[in-house]
């Protein structure tokens, strides 16, 4: 009972915290945390063990069946007809024993220049259990998050691929136990992707250069209540990567990613707006403008808007095409959330079965990710 009660703490302090932006005037922006805050933050989540094993990194590296999230636009240069991909991710293992990321992906190639491909994306966040008083038994509610995806992925020439994908985002923190106006939030979003692939002789040897782009969750806005609208994590994704050939039987790709919310950041009220009155501008503010807002809005100027991008960067090797060992970094600014954590992975491929896990090893101690663990299989057909 223990621990239902501080796991049913620590998610409603967490939604409380992107429900509303603490709001003070005394403090200097851009030398102090001011977390961009977000609803669903779940869809932002690294699905796949392949591109967790490299940092997070997976805009630009070579197609593979988990490109959905990454980069759909990918997808027009993989080699399979049909490929499917089931992931598992336990997460925050260090605070709470069952919430879990599943993950489904599907791709369908239509013909030598269309791919189709979609996924499902499914967050448990596990059981709380609600009482209004000690002697009360109450009641437990599993509360849980899911999209739904399809792109429509094609090649626009030998090199270039664009893609288009439409996103259905379902947040049910009750889980059917609603209360004081309380609803499950409903967004729709979509993401447009674009990924280049140059191939190109490297020290004698077959490599490939990569570079792509993803501007993704471009969607309403999601409200629990009807009245009070939080923007959903649009992000911007771009990245490049270098694919060659040891020799006949050793390839190596490198590879960075740098992401970027596309969400305005929390300011400080004007001097004849009360703190209320500037949350409610915040949270009126439309998508379209808060995403161009995003790159000029920080309080603490140039070098606040530098503080919220965040890296990746990673490298993966592969022996016979069959064996495969990955190690990365990822980076995010101590005022904007201060992850930071080292990734190994290794990857196992027998014909059409692919088997990959990664593994997260946290820089600072009291980081919630550390010793996440990753699982994810592909099948080729």
């Amino acid at each position: 009972m223990i621990k239902k009660f501080f796991k049913k703490v620590i998610i409603l302090s967490t939604f409380s915290f992107l429900l509303q932006t603490t709001i003070s005037a005394q403090v200097e922006y851009g030398t102090i945390v001011n977390i961009i805050p977000t609803a669903v933050p779940f869809i932002s989540i690294v699905p796949d063990s392949r591109a967790g094993g490299m940092g997070g990194a997976g805009v630009a590296t070579p197609p593979d069946i988990y490109s959905q999230f990454w980069n759909p636009a990918k997808y027009a240069f993989i080699e399979p007809k049909i490929g499917l991909g089931i992931a598992f991710t336990p997460w925050l293992r260090h605070l709470i024993g069952d919430i879990n990321l599943y993950n489904l992906t599907g791709v369908y190639r239509l013909d030598e220049m269309q791919v189709l491909s979609a996924s499902i994306r499914y967050f448990s966040i596990g059981e709380i259990h609600f009482r209004q008083s000690y002697d009360d038994q109450g009641y437990t509610v599993s509360p849980n998050e899911f999209c739904i995806d399809l792109a429509y992925n094609r090649k626009l020439s030998d090199v270039f691929s664009g893609s288009v994908a439409f996103r259905y985002i379902r947040s049910d923190l009750q889980a059917g136990v609603y209360a004081d106006g309380f609803q499950p939030g409903n967004s729709f979003a979509a993401d447009l992707a674009f990924y280049f692939q140059k191939p190109m002789q490297l020290l004698g040897q077959n490599s490939t250069l990569s570079a792509g782009i993803n501007i993704s969750n471009i969607g309403s806005k999601i409200t629990y209540n009807g009245t009070d609208y939080e923007f959903i994590p649009t992000n911007l994704r771009l990245g490049t990567a270098l694919f060659t050939e040891i020799d006949a039987h050793n390839t190596i790709t490198f590879t960075v990613d740098l992401n970027k919310l596309l969400v305005p950041t929390p300011g400080v009220p004007d001097d004849n707006e009360t703190a209320q009155e500037y949350r409610d501008k915040y949270n009126s503010m439309g998508t379209l403008k808060g995403m161009f807002q995003s790159f000029s809005d920080a309080p603490g100027g140039f070098k606040e808007e530098m503080q919220e991008i965040m890296a990746s960067i990673g490298a993966e090797y592969w022996y016979e095409k069959q064996f495969a060992i990955r190690a990365g970094y990822f980076h995010e600014h101590i005022n904007k959330g201060n992850r930071k954590h080292f990734t190994a992975g290794l990857g196992l491929k027998f014909n059409m079965l692919t088997i990959d896990a990664s593994y997260i090893i946290a820089v600072n101690q009291s980081n919630p990710l550390a010793n996440t663990i990753r699982v994810s299989i592909g099948i080729d057909f």
